[in-house]
């Protein structure tokens, strides 16, 4: 346990333990403190990367039953539960196990313990195994993540009712499923249970699924889930939960033909709230608003001048890869480069549901929201010859684009992919580019990258495999 250093990180999630290694590749001495073995938080050990691997064997069983429309007939997959959660606690602990490596690699002081703070330059660690030390630093940076948000008034002492760390564990296949909230959680996780056999049910209480995403790319997905689910139930809430036997009795509230039903498990997905309530923070100027969102700067400084915060615990998007990279903001500020700021112009989101929906930058809901006039340029996967020969027409992409210049603005698809497809976006935005620039840059064909570029010349008019003349 080492007395001191320049930079300690509390949390190891992908916030985290990017500060963490990028602070050592510049030469700093580093602590990275969490209560797990090894670096990794809540996106590689319970969520992130094991909801990815059930989602792929999802979509697995998905594509078994998709190849009879092209003469190809499998078997009724049999699911072997204690193997397929044997695949995803293995890939957890790959990639978990190789973070700690590079941290030890990198000469990282990793401290499995639990900080809290004692002053603006000293922390408490309570250890995993006991024992609690004490370690000064010059700077600090807050990564402790969030969790999942609860339903006020809702919670019963039932272990059938899950949030989402419990339903990755995979208890069971149970043979109805309430998922409470349709957002990108719950309908990531209530698509692997579809696909395993259960009879799932969606509520939602706004008027759509995926609250903010734009319609266009919604109402895909909202297609599909429909088809897996027996019932997407919008405008309805749950107001009453009670255990009964081997199950839980669920009470809804709008306008729906049941007001109670019962359920073999319920999941509630309604959202993260962030782990802002470090140990001692008190005892420092460090300053969190109404939502429990630590307060910072452009360089993730916090009122506390040697403490800086990044990632969920600092305000949305919580998503990794935007904590990723305030880690690098922070380290780049706390080794005294000059001007530094977290200011992407883009932040590409991923559903990774069945088909995909991912966006950057402006969506046509924002501009709508802001009077922002724009120019939107679709194009439909039926003309993709790529998304014809994979049976998988469901799908658009379209750019929203400054109406004058042809700027990319933002850019949203839906379809088998699409988060892999996203990046091309956010580096269009973030390199100033416009449709002229999307449209001469040579795709390869047959791919369903080309409809970024054929989505570009709709906006000029002539797109080749849509005939959709500019208007005058």
């Amino acid at each position: 346990m080492p007395l001191s250093t320049q930079v300690v990180v509390i949390g190891a999630g992908p916030g985290g333990y990017a500060a963490a290694f990028y602070a050592a590749d510049r030469g700093l001495k580093v602590a990275l403190v969490d209560p797990e073995a090894n670096p990794g938080g809540v996106c590689l050990y319970r969520g992130c990367i094991p909801s990815k691997a059930l989602l792929h064997v999802a979509d697995v069983i998905t594509e078994s039953q998709h190849a009879k429309d092209f003469g190809v007939t499998f078997q009724p997959p049999k699911v072997d539960l204690d193997k397929l959660r044997s695949f995803k606690n293995s890939v957890v602990s790959q990639l978990t196990g190789g973070t700690g490596q590079i941290a030890k690699l990198r000469k990282i002081d990793y401290i499995q313990g639990r900080a809290g703070f004692r002053d603006a330059r000293t922390l408490d660690i309570e250890r995993e195994g006991g024992g609690k030390d004490t370690l000064s630093f010059q700077h600090a940076i807050i990564a402790t993540g969030s969790r999942p948000s609860t339903i006020p008034g809702l919670s019963i002492d039932s272990p059938r009712v899950m949030d989402s760390t419990g339903a990755l564990d995979l208890p069971d296949v149970p043979k109805s499923l309430l998922v409470v909230g349709g957002g990108y959680i719950g309908l990531e996780l209530g698509s692997v249970y579809a696909a395993l056999g259960s009879r799932v049910t969606v509520v939602e209480m706004t008027g759509g699924l995926l609250p903010g995403a734009d319609r266009d790319l919604v109402n895909i997905l909202a297609k599909r889930i429909e088809k897996i689910c027996e019932a997407v139930l919008l405008n309805t809430k749950v107001v009453g939960m009670k255990a009964a036997k081997d199950a839980v009795t669920v009470t809804f509230e709008g306008d729906v033909p049941e007001k109670e039903k019962t359920f073999d498990r319920v999941l509630i997905s309604i959202g993260r709230r962030p782990n802002s309530q470090v140990p001692g923070l008190d005892r420092t100027n460090v300053e969190v608003d109404k939502r429990g969102f630590i307060v910072v700067d452009a360089s993730r400084r916090t009122a506390e001048p040697t403490i800086y915060a990044i990632g969920d615990v600092v305000g949305e998007p919580m998503l990794a890869h935007k904590a990723s990279h305030e880690g690098r903001t922070a380290v780049d500020a706390i080794a005294g480069d000059r001007n530094v700021a977290f200011e992407p112009a883009a932040i590409p989101a991923v559903v990774f549901t069945d088909p995909e929906i991912a966006w950057c930058g402006l969506t046509e809901t924002e501009a709508e929201k802001q009077g922002r006039k724009v120019s939107v340029a679709r194009f439909p996967w039926a003309a993709s010859g790529r998304a014809i020969t994979i049976g998988r027409t469901d799908g658009v992409t379209k750019l929203v684009l400054h109406p004058e210049s042809g700027r990319v603005l933002g850019v949203g698809i839906c379809g088998a992919g699409a988060g892999e497809l996203i990046s091309e976006g956010v580096l269009a935005i973030e390199m100033g580019a416009n449709a002229q620039d999307m449209a001469m840059t040579i795709h390869p064909h047959p791919t369903l990258s080309e409809t970024v570029m054929e989505s570009a010349e709709v906006f000029f008019g002539h797109a080749t495999h849509v005939y959709r003349p500019k208007r005058a």
